[in-house]
């Protein structure tokens, strides 16, 4: 079962609670990145099973990232995290490639659901 996981956000502590919620649940969380610019040099680097992005980051934003890497592994499964309010944004995220998205404040079920999902 394909497990590795790359997890992008840049806000520190929301990193930290993906992470949390992904090792609890027996996922390997392979590396970090707090950009998008970073999401795209780690995915090539890593070559993870799942990536879980931020939309709105500073330098290069979520839905540029992930273009970016559908553009170099069409094969990419890539979630967004979005917040409350970002449906416009998703939407953009969902025919960029984007396999799924979680909403914050993260819900650690709804997390792994989502996740499970996307790597069947």
């Amino acid at each position: 079962m394909g497990n590795r996981i790359l997890v992008v956000d840049d806000a520190a502590f929301m990193r930290m609670m993906i992470k949390d919620i992904l090792t609890k649940n027996g996922f390997e969380v392979v590396g970090e990145a707090s950009d998008g610019a970073q999401a795209v040099e780690k995915y090539k680097e890593l070559k993870p099973d799942l990536v879980t992005m931020d939309i709105t980051m500073p330098e290069k934003d979520g839905i540029s990232a992930l273009k970016e890497i559908k553009a170099d592994d069409p094969n990419a499964r890539i979630i967004m995290c979005s917040a409350m309010g970002q449906q416009s944004m998703v939407i953009d995220a969902i025919q960029a490639g984007a396999k799924g998205f979680i909403v914050k404040p993260f819900q650690p079920d709804r997390v792994i659901e989502a996740i499970s999902k996307t790597l069947a």
